[in-house]
């Protein structure tokens, strides 16, 4: 990395001059590394739960990521524009979100003094549509790539792990509009090579997983997850292949079930038998041969009959889906008693006034178990579509370590990740509820087809140091390090060493280093050596009476543990390659 022509606006610092400073210790609650690192080394403070304030080195970070972002996406041809974080609850009734159980409480609603309904905006959708809607008449406008950095708002129940899942948090959103599915392909594809460059940019190793649509709906989605054992997600990969998925998409083979000829019904006493293990280890049967049944009851009241293999679990992610984003909670047994079910030995056979959802794996065996919906007893030799009806059957059950991928056969494996990016297929969901729409050849008015692209920078910035941190600090990557370089002097006392560290500040700042010039009186070497280790600027100079008498300084770069003297008249060529040399972990 070379130096820049000229010293950039704010590109030096003096430390006794600095807003914020470096702690001791972190606070208890604070259990990630990144959120203690954050905290010690004066980057953010906490306002609220979830709610913080970026300290000049923190924001100088914030703003070099952004600065990578707005790099890359200009790239690929997008403009750069700002939409309110304030939005009428208008727009959010018009695509439905407004009242659906999901966001539900998440988004936070207020009135202004006129009695207006208001929402701080979680993320933009509704916003850009409305914008389509009055700016884009022809498909000869077509396409656009819009983007925005701008604060969000979610009221998350449970904020945790500083930056990691605030309520306040600053994203960089994209948003594309076609006029068909052939254009929001390509979209799609350009910005998913604009998030590989920003990762990579950022040093920041990674994988991309097929993930749920969530809210935000439309027809596919990607994550960009990070690994890490303190990550919020489950992931599912294979050992074989390159298959990999959110857990709550996450497709996978079912295994081979004993599958004969259908023999008749038989009831059996199964006393004190109510769940799968009890009635299979009571009749001799694996679990895979017996059909486990689970109540939900939606938002709306209704109550949802799930009806999985004895050995699967359900998803309720993807039965969620199936019912259109609902909210989904476990049916109680008054609920069940209702309806006329018995807990515990309830039967899809000859159920009323419930909606029946299966797992797609009732199809592959025969001779199921299944309860008898009568206290004590169970029903042999079950069968689909024999003995049973389903309103859908599709893929409800959830992917688990072992079993085995649908691509290759390899067994699967569970990893923990966080996401720091995520791309969505919108389709025309948001431009039919707002009504924005497009004249084509034919004069014909469609709906906008369009995508949508989020980063959380925040929450980037959370995730390099969970990657770069040792027990010392963080480590940041050279492209977002607030400074390249932490100057700091030893013996403040002595004219000479002052004399000497100001003129070498000035020296750096005029070839356009950014330097963070530690000039403190009063502080020892160990607390500025272990606030230059805390901070984690790349490259740390120290000079001090022994370095003056060798005309030289010492230099450290932050992810080595050796320290090497350097000439004064080389120390412009040795930062520079300190720079350069700097770990450049890959993505996978």
């Amino acid at each position: 990395m070379g130096r820049p022509a000229a010293p950039p606006e704010g590109s030096t610092m003096r430390l006794s001059h600095l807003f914020g400073r470096t702690l001791r210790e972190a606070p208890a609650e604070a259990e990630l590394a990144s959120h203690r690192l954050l905290l010690r080394a004066a980057m953010i403070r906490q306002l609220a739960a979830g709610i913080y304030s970026y300290l000049p080195l923190g924001w100088r970070v914030l703003r070099k990521i952004e600065g990578i972002m707005r790099e890359e996406m200009d790239r690929i041809g997008a403009q750069e524009l700002l939409m309110p974080v304030v939005n009428p609850a208008e727009v959010w009734q018009a695509t439905g979100r407004y009242q659906a159980p999901s966001p539900g409480p998440a988004l936070a609603r207020f009135e202004d003094r006129f009695g207006h309904r208001l929402v701080l905006a979680m993320t933009h959708e509704e916003v850009v549509a409305d914008l389509l809607r009055t700016e884009v008449l022809s498909y000869r406008q077509l396409p656009f790539l819009v983007y925005h950095i701008q604060t969000k708002f979610r009221d998350e129940p449970r904020p945790r792990g500083g930056l990691v899942r605030a309520r306040e948090f600053i994203m960089k959103d994209a948003y594309s509009a076609d006029v068909d599915e052939a254009g929001l392909d390509a979209a799609y594809a350009r910005v998913y090579g604009a998030y590989l460059n920003i990762f990579r940019r950022c040093h920041l190793e990674h994988i991309v997983v097929e993930a749920d649509t969530g809210i935000m709906g439309g027809a596919l989605s990607h994550e960009f997850m990070v690994l890490t054992d303190v990550g919020e997600d489950t992931l599912i990969s294979c050992e074989g292949c390159s298959y990999s998925a959110n857990v709550e998409r996450a497709e996978f083979g079912r295994g081979a079930v004993e599958a004969g000829e259908p023999l008749p019904l038989e009831a059996v006493p199964t006393p004190g038998a109510e769940t799968i293990e009890a009635v299979a280890a009571f009749l001799g049967v694996p679990t895979s041969q017996t059909l486990k049944a689970v109540f939900y009851t939606t938002a709306e009241g209704e109550l949802i009959f799930a009806v999985v293999r004895g050995d699967l679990t359900v998803n309720e992610v993807k039965l969620s889906n199936l019912l259109g984003g609902t909210t989904l909670r476990p049916a109680t047994e008054e609920e069940l008693r209702q309806k006329g079910i018995v807990a515990g030995y309830a039967s899809p056979i000859g159920v009323k006034g419930v909606r029946v959802i299966a797992d797609d794996s009732i199809q592959s065996g025969t001779n199921f178990v299944a309860g008898a919906n009568e206290p004590g007893y169970h029903l042999k030799n079950v069968n689909y579509p024999r003995d049973f009806c389903v309103d859908v059957l599709a893929d409800i059950a959830l992917a688990r370590p072992s079993d085995r991928c649908v691509q290759c056969g390899a067994p699967l494996k569970a990893v923990r990740g966080i996401e720091v990016g995520h791309l969505f297929k919108l389709g025309t969901k948001y431009s039919e509820g707002i009504g924005a729409t497009y004249l084509d050849r034919d004069g014909v008015a469609k709906p906008l087809v369009m995508g949508s692209y989020g980063i959380g920078t925040g929450r980037l910035m959370a995730c390099i140091i969970e990657q770069n941190h040792d027990d010392k600090g963080i480590i940041w990557p050279v492209s977002v390090a607030p400074f390249q370089v932490y100057l700091l002097s030893l013996g403040t006392n002595d004219p000479n060493v002052v004399d000497a560290a100001e003129a070498l500040y000035q020296r750096l700042t005029k070839a356009g280093y950014e330097v963070l010039y530690d000039d403190r009186q009063g502080e020892s070497a160990g607390v500025k050596f272990n606030d230059a280790d805390l901070t984690g600027i790349p490259v740390r100079l120290t000079i001090s009476r022994r370095t003056l008498q060798n005309r030289s300084v010492e230099l450290k770069a932050r992810w080595q543990s050796q320290v090497r003297l350097v000439a004064d008249g080389d120390i412009e060529q040795a930062i520079t390659e300190t720079l350069a040399s700097a770990p450049q972990p890959g993505a996978s």
